[in-house]
């Protein structure tokens, strides 16, 4: 192994230590992570508009000139960063993948890189997604397809498919994503790295042209470990003025440990693929319940569990909800030249059908999503985490634009294959992909979603962790 290896390889929290008990330069890390990404970006195509080399290492000197007179920015002092395309960072276009948004150059910093950069990390470029962040699969006409870590022939997931991508790759020490349908949760599960959904509110998503009635998206991290995952969240959370719904109530992590035995007693109920309810991909079930019996050789009492709530009511509350949000989004572009010709298909079908919604039908689908908050609730009573499939099919062709069937049954829509993902956020509930194993023939990952009480992220994340510090040989597996 050589010196530039030695440091990417090192996991956030250590790279951290390292380089605050001046073991590392800044300038050292930020070497290595560029070697790397020159020569595996190029593959990989996780990272977009990457920064000047120069203009990196420039600002790695100033790290190090302000750690040798003992200043520290904070715990992400010195590393690479790279922001999620949805993300503003000043000085780099904010493109959503669209060639309509390609020069759309940030002034201003979004909450959450501005939180990032306050902890001391330097942005070296932003991450790949689907247009518009559209779909668990990581493509755009702008800057073409991300490939999974582990084969190159598959779909990345998305939306955070480059961030996903970036980490397992050790491209990024920790990377940022967000979250409306998944986009955290599906390419941490086929990348086999930690995603986080926090609750709803925990990071301020924003400043934004909406903030009070945009709430399924959330910004969060991704993670190699649960103690990075933890910290890179803690830098993430806390309110802002700007964003009025955001969480005031603090998170603290430092109760979080890699402790086996904290697994003992907690109750998870497994949903399984709700009584045969959600299709899934053979293999997928088997390999989740392997992981849950993980859990339940360490005490943890796993338990199944029903939803108990109508599924197709779920689903058009949903589609509702989706089009009264995503709808105007689209719609913003619509006035630009040839937009339609440059938007894609998927983003255009929730655009048309944003138009024909009536507030009636939102307001119904406003007292569903009320209705099954509150029904999570009484489940809550029962156990302690909620367990599902983070995906309902392996990762797929890297040049397919989504699973028209699962089996026999035809997906109606071109996020249908995602609905496992819908109960999370419609609930705003924190929720973690945790690694569950790989596929019989393929290196193909997949991993459990655990979903946790309302406002219920430290507890959360110390079951991630739990599993965690029993499962390393897993765990450690690498691309």
């Amino acid at each position: 192994m050589n010196a530039h290896d030695a440091i990417t390889d090192l996991h956030a929290d250590a790279l951290s230590q390292a380089i605050h008990a001046r073991q590392v330069s800044c300038r050292e890390v930020m070497q290595a992570y560029l070697q790397r990404i020159h020569r595996l970006n190029p593959t990989y195509n996780a990272i977009v508009n990457l920064a000047a080399d120069d203009t990196l290492l420039a600002q790695a000197d100033v790290c190090d000139a302000e750690l040798a007179v003992g200043h520290s920015r904070g715990w992400m002092h010195g590393m690479p960063q790279a922001i999620k395309d949805t993300g503003a960072a000043v000085g780099f276009p904010t493109t959503y993948g669209s060639p309509l948004l390609k020069d759309m150059v940030a002034q201003k910093d979004c909450v959450m890189a501005a939180r990032m950069k306050a902890a001391g990390c330097i942005v070296v470029g932003k991450t790949n997604m689907p247009e518009f962040g559209l779909g668990s699969h990581t493509f755009n006409e702008l800057f073409g397809a991300t490939p999974n870590a582990w084969d190159v022939k598959v779909s990345a997931g998305g939306s955070s498919g480059g961030s996903a991508v970036a980490l397992a790759q050790r491209l990024l020490p920790v990377a940022d994503g967000s979250d409306f349908m998944g986009s955290l949760r599906n390419p941490a599960g086929w990348n086999h790295i930690f995603g986080m959904r926090p609750s709803q509110g925990r990071v301020p998503f924003g400043p934004s042209s909406d903030v009070w009635l945009d709430q399924l998206g959330t910004e969060g991290p991704m993670a190699r470990t649960v103690t990075d995952l933890a910290k890179l969240l803690q830098v993430q959370s806390g309110h802002d003025t700007r964003v009025p719904l955001s969480l005031s109530s603090p998170l603290s992590v430092d109760g979080v440990t890699c402790d086996a035995s904290r697994m003992k007693g907690v109750r998870i109920g497994w949903l399984g693929d709700l009584n045969g309810y959600l299709a899934m991909e053979p293999g997928i079930v088997s390999v989740c319940e392997e992981a849950l019996q993980r859990m339940a050789s360490q005490g943890a009492i796993v338990t199944p569990l029903s939803l108990g709530f109508d599924t197709d009511r779920l689903w058009q509350c949903w589609l509702a909800w989706r089009r009264a949000l995503v709808g105007p989004r689209v719609g913003a572009l619509m006035s630009l030249p040839d937009a339609r010709d440059h938007i894609k298909p998927e983003a255009l079908w929730e655009y048309d059908h944003s138009l024909t919604l009536s507030y009636n039908d939102f307001s119904k689908a406003s007292q569903t999503r009320t209705s099954f908050y509150h029904h999570l609730l009484t489940l809550f009573e029962n156990v302690d985490v909620i367990a599902l499939p983070v995906a309902q099919v392996w990762p797929f062709a890297v040049d397919q634009r989504w699973p028209t069937h699962i089996g026999g049954r035809e997906m109606d829509t071109y996020h249908r294959w995602m609905e496992v993902t819908i109960y999370a956020t419609l609930g705003g509930l924190p929720a973690i992909s945790v690694p569950a194993g790989f596929h019989s023939t393929h290196a193909w990952p997949m991993g459990i979603q655990l979903m946790g009480r309302p406002q219920g992220d430290e507890e959360l994340l110390q079951v991630a962790a739990a599993y965690e510090a029993a499962h390393s040989d897993l765990l450690a597996k690498r691309p």
